[in-house]
């Protein structure tokens, strides 16, 4: 407290006799949209010249995410790549988020990481991408933990003073302290706007739920026929409750960020 007092009395006797020439200006950093109005609103998007972790469980809303940024990223004319560890990448889901695939680059690499890494270094060192997203989405825990600290401080090095904004996609934190923002992404419920009557073709029984709760919401629809191993999720999931806690940098204000995408 007796610093803090004594540091403001400093302050107040330079400015007094000096004016404002020790006050140190710093420049506005340059954001990428993420084309989520939430995240937008709060965050001003992906920093450019810095790393963003997006950390999450399966199903959390991570590659929502990217996709959203991708086709924000697409639509004002950016150059993106996305390096895939494992080739998961959904080109329905993509299409539907609205991505320009002229403006995308797709690495798979096979599950190997070192391969991935080693996309990930040509890529930011050769230039010209305005979002470059590295997906460790369904890479183990464990593996992540794993992973060399020099990898992330090359290329945390690779970004200073460019307009590239890499964005990391893990199960559990990796980057750490290089990150300049780090965001938590949790499913918090799913919600299910409506469904559809099931006729199975072995029998004549059907079945509508109707049942109301705060999370859940089932009303009848035109009722359809499927094959019972064919009936899954995607039928009847139209969007879900997601909420992002930044935890990088630490003056962020806001506790968490919620939000609904819905299907299109």
């Amino acid at each position: 407290m007796n610093a803090a007092i004594i540091k403001k009395e400093v302050d107040s006797a330079l400015a007094d006799r000096f004016g404002h020439v020790f006050e140190r200006y710093e420049r506005p950093a340059e954001t990428l949209r993420t084309g989520i109005d939430e995240i937008d609103k709060a965050l001003h998007g992906f920093p450019r010249g810095g790393i963003s972790e997006i950390r999450g469980a399966a199903s959390s809303g991570r590659t929502s995410v990217m996709l959203s940024a991708f086709a924000a990223a697409t639509s004002q004319e950016e150059i993106c790549a996305v390096i895939d560890c494992g080739g998961t990448l959904d080109l329905s889901s993509a299409t539907k988020a609205g991505i320009d695939f002229d403006r995308l680059l797709w690495i798979c690499c096979g599950h190997n990481l070192e391969r991935a890494f080693k996309a990930v270094d040509l890529i930011l060192h050769a230039g010209g991408f305005g979002l470059v997203a590295l997906n460790l989405c369904d890479v183990p825990a464990k593996t992540v933990r794993r992973i060399m600290s020099t990898w992330w401080f090359r290329f945390r090095r690779a970004l200073e003073n460019t307009p590239t904004a890499l964005m990391i996609l893990t199960p559990v934190a990796a980057a750490r302290s290089c990150a300049a923002l780090a965001l938590e992404v949790k499913n918090e419920s799913s919600v299910w706007l409506s469904t559809m009557s099931l006729v199975s073709e072995n029998s004549n029984s059907s079945f509508t739920d109707r049942s109301q709760s705060s999370h859940l919401s089932l009303v009848h629809a035109v009722a359809q026929v499927f094959h019972e191993s064919n009936v899954g999720h995607a039928h009847f999931l139209q969007a879900s409750h997601v909420r992002i806690k930044c935890e990088r940098p630490l003056q962020w204000q806001p506790d968490s960020i919620k939000f609904s995408p819905q299907l299109r």
